[in-house]
């Protein structure tokens, strides 16, 4: 059993805290983003585009950031 996704419920009974703290736990691990990608193959080259998209996006929206506002007239 792993260590890192167990939670217990106290003695105050408390479930909601509990499932709240497991939520936590889960999404701090990424289980749940594995799961996601491993739902469906992305060939190499699918998935090389992709970042590559990605990468071109982001520094764009860097080149953006950079540029002095539009005068309006």
């Amino acid at each position: 059993m792993r260590r890192g996704r167990v939670v217990y419920v106290g003695q105050d009974g408390n479930v909601e805290k509990a499932l709240r703290k497991l939520k936590k736990k889960i999404i701090e691990s990424r289980l749940l983003v594995e799961v996601r990608e491993r739902e469906q193959y992305i060939k190499p080259t699918t998935a090389r585009k992709i970042k590559r998209n990605a990468a071109r996006a982001r520094w764009r929206k860097h080149l953006a950031s950079q540029q002095l506002p539009k005068q309006l007239y």
